[in-house]
Order: structure tokens, then sequence, then C-alpha cells
């Protein structure tokens, strides 16, 4: 007898019902396309070049590019990535083949989530660009420059696949405020900034600096502006007679600490006691300082006269120094006079130069706003309307021929720039550091100078004028 034999598994599927045969027959085709999306949505490890970005925000004692403006080009509005997401601790910018939501995880350093892009955000050979998103202003751009550039292996977690949940904090990343100075343009001009209770920056290092020169802050600055800052802030517009708020800079509070730092040591206008025995120069200073106070109206004719007591007593009245003519040293300068007026004669000199330190400032912004002021960093290679702006500036100082003017910043315009910052002491020599490129100092100049003449032609036209 022939018997023939029949492998098991096809005995056991011929004898299953009809409709499991489909069943069966839909999985085996199924299944290796479930494989392949398994394979591709598994984590994968890739080489990566970090860099970190910020947000720029107005008011800045500096800017990476030289000027807001600039630098909100270099890191987008600064706002929102690329995908519409509000920028915020965990966000990277990566290349395009990443899709938006994709999380990559950087041992030692957080997990992340794209959402942004960049034009210098791309695939290079065996390693990919990331750029980390590490806050706003000054804290942003100091940490983005201690950030630096770094190489390492991370994990990429695809969308539709297991992704951890993103972790980062920025408090990793300290802002070194140091990392700043290179950079500054404006920064130790306090009228330039803008800063407020919270904020940490070389622009709050400038203001407990300068608050400490005016013997307001009596702590080792830290950049960051806490309860000490706004109690010293508080009692200097105290003491300047300034309604102005303490939990932040105001443009009047700033031009008055600008103005007090640059007579922190003057020397007081009465340096002797004045009486009927001091000589008559002391006395005729006396007069001066009394007149300029508005206590004292006779002449300057360095006589000890019932005019000059009057005046003497009537100041003593108002600080409460003495009650009446017949009290000790009534009448007369002595220490404890002295003092006072040295304060109100500083105090009043300081508002008059705060005033035309806010003039000046507001000469700046029209400029700014105008486009006249540069605001840009510039070298050899560059084109556009801020070199078409630093070639006119040249041109107006007799550095560049008018009739070139192009937007190109090639031979000629490097020679002009050099010329100018030789002419100023900006560099040492052709082959210095910065030589015949607009960096910080040579912008700083070009700035200053611009806005001077502005001012001279408001003072003898009037703000028209501009």
């Amino acid at each position: 007898m022939h018997i023939t034999q029949t492998p098991l598994y096809r005995t056991r599927i011929a004898r299953l019902p009809k409709h499991l045969k489909l069943l069966i027959a839909a999985l085996a085709m199924v299944a290796p396309v479930m494989a392949a999306g398994v394979s591709k949505d598994l984590p994968r490890e890739q080489d990566f070049i970090l860099t970190a970005y910020y947000s720029p925000l107005p008011g800045q004692c500096c800017y990476v590019k030289g000027g807001y403006r600039a630098d909100k080009v270099l890191n987008g509005e600064g706002t929102n990535g690329a995908d519409g997401t509000e920028v915020y601790p965990g966000m990277i910018a990566a290349p395009a083949s990443y899709a938006f939501g994709t999380v990559v995880a950087l041992p030692g350093i957080g997990r992340f989530a794209v959402h942004d892009r960049g034009g210098a955000i791309v695939e290079l050979g065996g390693a990919h660009r990331l750029d980390i998103w590490v806050g706003y202003g000054e804290e942003g751009l100091a940490r983005a420059l201690a950030f630096g550039v770094r190489r390492v292996r991370g994990t990429v977690y695809t969308v539709g696949g297991f992704q951890p949940k993103v972790s980062f904090s920025l408090d990793k990343f300290p802002a070194v405020l140091d990392r700043l100075e290179p950079f500054l343009v404006r920064g130790q001009d306090l009228l330039a900034v803008s800063v407020k209770a919270g904020d940490r920056g070389l622009s709050v290092e400038t203001l407990q600096r300068s608050l400490s020169k005016t013997g307001f802050f009596d702590q080792a600055p830290t950049g960051l502006f806490g309860a000490a800052t706004q109690d010293a802030l508080a009692r200097f517009n105290t003491a300047y007679g300034l309604t102005e708020p303490s939990d932040r800079l105001s443009e009047r509070s700033a031009a008055t600490i600008a103005a007090a730092v640059r007579r922190a040591d003057v020397t007081p206008p009465v340096a002797k006691n004045v009486d009927k025995s001091a000589k008559a120069s002391v006395i005729r200073t006396a007069q001066r300082t009394m007149r300029f106070l508005g206590y004292y109206t006779g002449r300057t004719n360095g006589v000890y006269d019932d005019a000059l007591v009057s005046a003497i007593l009537k100041f003593q009245q108002r600080k409460q120094l003495v009650g009446t003519a017949g009290d000790p040293g009534a009448g007369r300068i002595g220490p404890l006079t002295r003092g006072k007026l040295k304060a109100e004669w500083n105090q009043k000199l300081v508002s008059d130069l705060a005033d035309r330190l806010m003039i000046l400032r507001r000469v700046e912004v029209l400029l700014d706003q105008k486009g006249k002021n540069l605001d840009q960093f510039l070298s050899e290679g560059d084109n556009g309307q801020s070199v078409t702006l630093l070639q006119r500036l040249l041109a107006d100082r007799g550095y560049f021929p008018r009739e070139k003017v192009n937007g190109n910043f090639g031979v000629q315009t490097k020679a002009a720039v050099l010329q100018y910052q030789m002419d100023r002491q900006l560099v040492a020599a052709e082959g210095g550091a910065g030589a015949g490129t607009v960096g910080p100092q040579t912008l700083k100049s070009l700035r200053a100078e611009e806005q001077q003449e502005a001012y001279l032609l408001v003072r003898a036209q009037g703000w028209r004028a501009l």
C-alpha cells in the first residue's frame, strides 16, 4: 500500500475554516509592512554638532551682530519656531529632514523637541547640526556664547514611535556675562539699555556698578536685578528728588545716575570756611555758589557783607542746620554747611547734565528710526543697505568717494575703514586686531560722532532739522 505523507502544518491549515484561512493570508501580507514600519520608528543614534541661539530684545547692552535688527535676522524673530511654537527651554532647530516634533536626547545636556529650522542648520556629512534655544536678551546671548560649539552623539526619537518627554533646564548652562564684553557698543551708556526687576545681564551689572560709584550699592555686582538693586535704586531716586519706579530703570533715573557717576569725584565748590576772616577769593567762590543755587543776588566782590550772610542763613534754615540768626554758626559756612552746599550744588549740576544726556538719547533714537545710525558689525564681503550707510558715513568724514557708494564692502571700503580707525587710534596698525572691519569700537565711534553732529544741529536749528 502506498502511503502519501503530508506535512503537518499543511494538514492543519487545510482543516481550518475558510474565514480563518483568509485572515491568516491577510496577516501574512501585512506582517512585512508592519515590521518595516516598526524598524523606521525605532530610536537611532546620530552624531551632532551643537550650537546655541537666543531671542534678542530691544535695549540690550550688546548684540552678537552689533544691533537688535541684525540679531533678529540672525536668530529669526525670536518669538516662535518655524512651526509656530513659542520658544521655550527644550526647543531646538534641526535640519529639514527632521520632522517637527522629533525628540532628540543629548547625553549630559537634555532631551529636546524639534520646532525650528535655520539656514546653517543642515546635515554635515556624518554629523547633523542642531541649534539649542537658550533664552532671551543679554542672559540668553551670554548663555549662547558660553555654550560654544560641541560635538556629541545623541539619540533620535521620530514622530510616531516611542518618544521620551522633553527635559532641559537653562540653569544647567549659566550665563557668563564676561562673554558679552567683546560685543559692547553702547553697554556702558545706561540710557541705551532697558532693565527691570528679575533681569540678569551685563546691563544690570553696569547699573549696579554705577550705583556703587555714587554710594548707593554696597555689594559686589551680580548682574541680577534683585531686591538689593531695587533698594539701591529707590534710595538714589529719593536722594536726587526723583519720583521714578525702583523695579525698573526709567530714562530719567538712568540719565541722573549716569550724570552722578560723571560728577562723583568733583571738587566741592566751597573748600574752606567762610566768615569775616576768610580771604576775598574764598568769599567770591561762596558768592558765586550761593547765586547759582538761587540764594544770593548781590555782587561777586569778595566782601563778607550782610547780603551774603543773609543768603547763607536762608540756606542753613532750609537745610535745618540753624533756627535763627543768633544760633551758633548762623550766616557762616563751616564743615556742615559746606557738606550741604556741595550736595545741593552737585544735585543741580547732575540734573542739568541729565537733561542734556536725555536730549542726546532722544537724538540717537531719532537717528535709529530714520535709519541714519549704523547698527551692525561689517567686514569685507558684506553688502546691502548697512554697507551703503557705512560708505555714506565715511564719505561725510572724507574717507570714501561719494560717487563710489554702492553697498558692497570691498577693498576700497576696507581701506577707508582702516584709515578712519587709525586716525582715531582705534587700531594701532594695518595688521592689528579688527583693522579694516567695523567691530564694536569702530561702530561705537561712528555712532557717537553721528549723534554729536545731530545734537549740535538740533541745538542750532531745532528738532525739525533731523
